[in-house]
C-alpha cells in the first residue's frame, strides 16, 4: 500500500508515526499546498490529512481507496462526493476531550487566580520591597461556588461541565443541537446563559445553526466580569463584536479558535488594547502529548481496519 500524508507538521515533531509503516510504503510532506496536492496523492492508496482539502478534482484524478483525516472534524473533505465514489473517509473522535477541557479550565483559572499580576509583581522585585509577608492588591477569586455555563453539550462539554462541577461550580449548559440531553445538570436557553454565568464555555460544532451565534446583539448579555472562552471554532462569535464588547472591559475573554486559521494579520483581535482581560492561543486546545498520541493510534485503526 503506498501511504501519503499531507500535512505531517500540524501534529508536531514530538510523537512519532512509526506505527504507520507496518502498512507499506508511507511518504511524508510536512506542509501541502493546494497547488501540491493533486500530484502528491495521484498514485496514492491511502491519503492522511488534518487540513488540506481533498476535493471532487483530487478524488476523479487520483487512485484514493481510503482518507483518513487526523482530526475529529472532517469540513476539508468533499463527504458526498467520496461516498458517491465508494472512498471511505474515516475521522478520530474522542481524542481531544482530556486536553480541551483541560485548557477550559486553565483559561478561566489564568482570569480568576490573577497569575500573569503576581508573577510579574515578584519578578520586578517588588515582593523583597515590601514591609508585609504578602501582596494582593489584585483581588482574585475561587471557582467553587460560580456559575459555569456551557454552550453545547456533546462529548467535550460533557467533560468540562464534570471537571468543573469538581472544582464546586454550578453548572448549565444549552444544547445547540438541541439534541443533548443529561438530567444530571440543567439544560437553559443561551440568553440565560449569557446573562446568569460566571463563566461561559463554547464546545459545539460549527454549522449554519452556530455561525455568529454570540454577535453584537446577545455579548452584550454577559454580565460584567465574566469569563467567555471559546474552544471550539472560529465563526461560532462574530470578531468584530467581540473585539469592541472586550475593549469596553466588562468582561474576559480567551479565545483559542479564530475564523480564519492561521489569523489573519488585519484580525479585530489583534487590535485589541485591553490585553489584561484578553488570553489568545493558536488552536492548542486538542493538542497535549497525550491526545495527539491518541490521535495517531485512531489513525492506525482506521488504516489496520481498511487494510484488514
Amino acid at each position: 500500500m503506498k501511504i501519503v500524508f499531507l500535512d505531517r507538521s500540524t501534529l508536531g515533531e514530538d510523537v512519532s508515526l512509526e506505527a504507520l509503516n507496518e502498512f507499506g510504503e508511507i511518504t511524508i510532506y510536512d506542509v501541502t499546498k493546494a497547488e501540491e496536492t493533486l500530484q502528491r496523492v495521484k498514485d496514492a492508496d491511502i491519503v492522511i490529512t488534518n487540513k488540506v482539502i481533498i476535493d471532487k478534482n483530487i478524488m476523479d484524478n487520483s487512485n484514493i481507496k481510503l482518507i483518513c483525516v487526523s482530526a475529529t472534524g472532517m469540513n476539508n473533505i468533499d463527504l458526498e462526493y467520496a461516498a458517491s465514489k465508494n472512498i471511505p473517509v474515516k475521522n478520530v473522535a474522542g481524542y481531544s476531550s482530556a486536553s480541551v477541557t483541560q485548557l477550559a479550565i486553565a483559561m478561566a483559572l489564568h482570569f480568576m487566580q490573577k497569575l500573569s499580576y503576581y508573577d510579574k509583581y515578584t519578578k520586578e522585585g517588588n515582593w523583597q520591597n515590601s514591609e508585609i509577608f504578602t501582596h494582593i492588591a489584585e483581588p482574585f477569586n475561587e471557582l467553587e461556588g460560580k456559575k459555569w455555563g456551557i454552550i453545547g453539550f456533546g462529548n467535550i462539554g460533557k467533560n468540562v461541565a464534570r471537571v468543573a462541577e469538581g472544582f464546586g461550580c454550578e453548572v448549565t449548559y444549552n444544547s445547540t443541537s438541541g439534541a443533548n440531553f443529561d438530567s444530571q445538570y440543567i439544560g437553559v436557553g443561551l440568553n440565560e446563559i449569557l446573562m446568569k454565568s460566571d463563566i461561559i464555555s463554547i464546545h459545539c460544532p460549527l454549522n449554519d445553526a452556530t455561525l455568529n451565534l454570540l454577535n453584537e446583539t446577545n455579548l452584550e448579555f454577559i454580565k460584567d466580569g465574566a469569563i467567555l472562552i471559546n474552544l471550539a471554532r472560529g465563526g461560532i462569535i462574530n470578531e468584530e463584536a467581540l473585539a469592541r464588547e472586550i475593549e469596553k472591559g466588562r468582561f474576559y475573554c480567551a479565545i483559542d479558535t479564530v475564523s480564519k486559521e492561521p489569523i489573519e494579520k488585519d484580525s479585530p483581535l489583534l487590535n485589541i488594547k485591553n490585553n489584561e482581560k484578553f488570553l489568545l492561543t493558536p488552536h492548542i486546545g486538542w493538542a497535549s502529548v497525550e491526545a495527539r498520541k491518541r490521535l495517531i493510534k485512531g489513525v492506525v485503526a482506521n488504516i489496520k481496519e481498511f487494510v484488514l
